[in-house]
């Protein structure tokens, strides 16, 4: 089953805190860095970047973890 997302999609995955949700706000299919960590990615396997609306933070996630949610109200 093939999961593409795009920007503006709500979703939600495990994390060590629990269930974690927040916006797709971009899509990286090539090789990134964040904070000095490179991040692998490919049009093929892209990476997602997530932010959590209540606290601000962006995590980078692949496809396969992720579960598309309606958005909040």
């Amino acid at each position: 089953m093939e999961r593409a997302f795009k920007v503006d999609d709500w979703v939600q995955w495990n994390s060590e805190a629990g269930r974690v949700h927040g916006r797709i706000v971009a899509v990286h299919e090539a090789e990134f860095l964040v904070h000095g960590y490179r991040h692998h990615a490919t049009p093929e396997n892209p990476q997602y970047a997530i932010l959590n609306p209540r606290t601000g933070h962006v995590a980078y996630h692949r496809p396969q973890v992720l579960v598309r949610i309606p958005p909040p109200d």
